[in-house]
């Protein structure tokens, strides 16, 4: 499945440097992995996945193809966006077509950057974004009640899309972001929910920019949106945008001295695309063999037909049993074939459900 992150956040606080950095990380990779493009807005990156060079290793697999994921560029926000101040409907736009938001803040005092706002408040920026979001919502809904509410006498779906809609505007007039009320959406009506497009029923995911030297613990502004986040049902990571554009332009053995100097386990985007990960709910399931060892994303708690799906569609259709074996005992016995032999590779049917790290085949009627 392919994921998409929209970055969104107020003019100078950093935004525009870390996308540049996540693009100058996709032009790097182009070489070892087909599949990296870059246009004027997106930039497609590689999912951190340390567990794929052993996988191949182990199987002999001539080309390594990890996950990827799409991280959208959205035009510095303004107060008044969502009435067309600044770029107003064609960053909607951009938001709309993603599956999670980024907000990024600026968590640094000094230096030459002017705050647009005059301040350096990193809550009072996500409070602008989500308000001007917000803003979109109410008005998309509210176009939409007079024509439902007359549908609805006659037609059930149309009755059910305006039961979802009421609830999100319950939670929009009263200042909250439309996901507060997805706890109260039902797993039959999650489909119908999502397909109102709202901007605030994105999973958000907080962004902090740190100076340099608070790249690795944060720092007070930080922590004040770490609080917040907890609040909100968000995610939160800390990255220096200065420190990950000085790492984007560093080969592999550069980067990790780098890192070693800074104390950084890994990148600051390794560890936002690992946040976004954890926030949508998603894992990971690799197909080895000689020709190449690929990842797969799928969400947590996906069985075996519908993680063949996400390969092609007539593996789902037609699902016969899959073939798993745990990534730990593949690495340590060797590879498929002695897994086999040790009775660690299983064979499991349409209820299994797949497990982050499953070594995966699939058989299937096609």
């Amino acid at each position: 499945m392919a994921l998409k992150v929209a970055i969104v956040g107020l003019p100078n606080v950093g935004k525009s440097t870390l996308f540049n950095a996540l693009t100058q990380t996709a032009a790097a990779q182009a070489a070892n992995y087909p599949f990296c493009t870059i246009e004027p807005n997106e930039g497609e990156v590689a999912v951190p996945e340390p567990r794929l060079p052993n996988l191949a290793r182990v199987a002999g697999s001539k080309e390594i193809i990890p996950a990827r994921i799409t991280f959208v560029d959205v035009a510095g926000l303004v107060r008044g966006a969502s009435k067309g101040e600044g770029l107003g409907n064609q960053f909607l736009a951009n938001i709309r077509d993603c599956d999670a938001v980024a907000f990024v803040t600026r968590c640094f005092e000094g230096g030459d950057i002017i705050h647009v706002e005059g301040r350096v408040d990193p809550l009072s920026d996500l409070d602008i974004i989500e308000t001007e979001l917000m803003l979109a919502d109410l008005e998309s809904l509210e176009k939409r009640v007079v024509n439902l509410e007359k549908r609805a006498k006659t037609d059930k779906d149309s009755a059910k899309t305006l039961e979802l809609v009421k609830l999100a505007l319950a939670e929009l007039n009263q200042g909250r972001p439309a996901r507060a009320a997805f706890s109260k959406v039902s797993k039959e009506d999650e489909k119908a929910w999502w397909m109102l497009q709202l901007l605030t029923a994105l999973p958000a995911l907080y962004v902090c920019n740190v100076d340099e030297a608070s790249a690795g613990t944060g720092n007070d502004l930080s922590a004040r949106v770490a609080e917040r986040a907890m609040r909100d049902n968000a995610k939160t990571v800390v990255i220096s945008a200065k420190i990950e554009s000085e790492i984007a332009l560093l080969d592999e053995s550069e980067r990790a001295e780098f890192l070693e100097t800074l104390e950084l386990e890994e990148p600051g985007l390794d560890r936002l695309i690992h946040e976004a990960y954890k926030l949508l709910g998603l894992q990971t399931y690799f197909t080895v063999g000689p020709k190449e060892a690929r990842a797969w994303t799928i969400p947590v708690g996906a069985t075996a037909p519908q993680a063949a799906g996400v390969i092609h569609t007539d593996f789902e259709k037609g699902f016969i049993r899959a073939e798993t074996v745990a990534y730990d005992d593949f690495i340590s016995l060797g590879g498929e074939a002695r897994a086999r032999d040790a009775g660690k590779l299983r064979a499991e049917g349409k209820t299994y459900v797949v497990k982050d790290g499953d070594v995966m085949h699939f058989l299937f009627n096609g």
